[in-house]
């Protein structure tokens, strides 16, 4: 009788204990033209934090994101990041002639890639669809396969732009719950960029207003997770809603304060 073949070890990235900064960003100035996007802007992220990051259209939040993952140049200004980055965006961004494993292999240097997908895929609970072409993914399932592609180029930072925008509700609460067990397993630091006030408040241990190129606010999420809607957190939601410019009913509860802030973000 053959064997039961084994789920793949799980990748590790870096130990669990936190050492040092992940992130570190002093006086950064970005200007296109005559607009000035990020500020003077100091930012510290710990290693193996997990921070938030809410902000107006226009408020820099993207610059931000592209300049930690490396995508634009940092022109000589103090700012320090791990080498190992990886982002995920909104969308996908699957090559739909390669299939999945493939995909998540993209541009990664390395012996055993197939392995080493493998190993992703199966964390990602997508150990099934190895030879699946993208456009058979739904799409839970092609922003699960970005995840693995981050999470096999082993990150120290994590960056996340708007990973769950596209997907319907019931799939972004399982695509939280996802994040957060991959989070806790490995500990890189993640920037997650968001509109979204009440995912802000679920997921991290910090939240950060960014606006006109500054942070604006700050709030620390010291309440354990899964984290309910209590007194507390609602009175957290309601200054990031007034950071943001916008003002709360009395009697908007979940859901609907939500749309409020996507409204005002949009």
């Amino acid at each position: 009788m053959a064997p039961t073949p084994m789920a793949p070890t799980p990748i590790r990235l870096h130990p669990n204990t936190p050492k040092g900064p992940a992130v570190r960003l002093r006086g950064f100035t970005r200007r296109f033209g005559e607009n000035t996007i990020l500020d003077r802007l100091d930012l510290d992220i710990a290693a193996g934090e997990f921070v938030a990051l809410l902000g107006r259209s226009g408020s820099g939040k993207t610059t931000l994101l592209r300049t930690l993952a490396g995508l634009d140049s940092a022109g000589g200004q103090e700012v320090e990041t791990p080498q190992g980055r990886a982002v995920v965006f909104q969308d996908p961004r699957l090559l739909p002639w390669k299939p999945v494993w493939k995909n998540v292999t993209l541009g990664l240097n390395g012996e055993a890639p197939r392995a080493r997908a493998e190993a992703a895929l199966h964390e990602v609970g997508l150990g099934h669809r190895l030879d699946a072409w993208p456009a058979t993914l739904s799409g839970g399932e092609a922003q699960r396969t970005a995840l693995a592609r981050a999470l096999v180029r082993e990150p120290q930072l994590l960056l996340l732009d708007e990973p769950f925008a596209a997907l319907d509700a019931l799939t972004r609460l399982k695509m939280h719950d996802l994040v957060l067990t991959l989070w806790r397993t490995h500990r890189p630091a993640v920037l997650l960029v968001t509109h979204d006030v009440d995912e802000a408040i679920a997921l991290s241990d910090r939240v950060l207003v960014l606006d006109r190129g500054r942070i604006a606010a700050e709030e620390v999420i010291a309440a354990p997770r899964p984290r309910t809607a209590d007194a507390a957190s609602q009175a957290v939601r309601a200054r990031l809603l007034a950071h943001l410019g916008v003002e709360p009913s009395p009697a908007a509860q979940g859901p609907s304060v939500v749309r409020l802030a996507e409204a005002s973000l949009a």
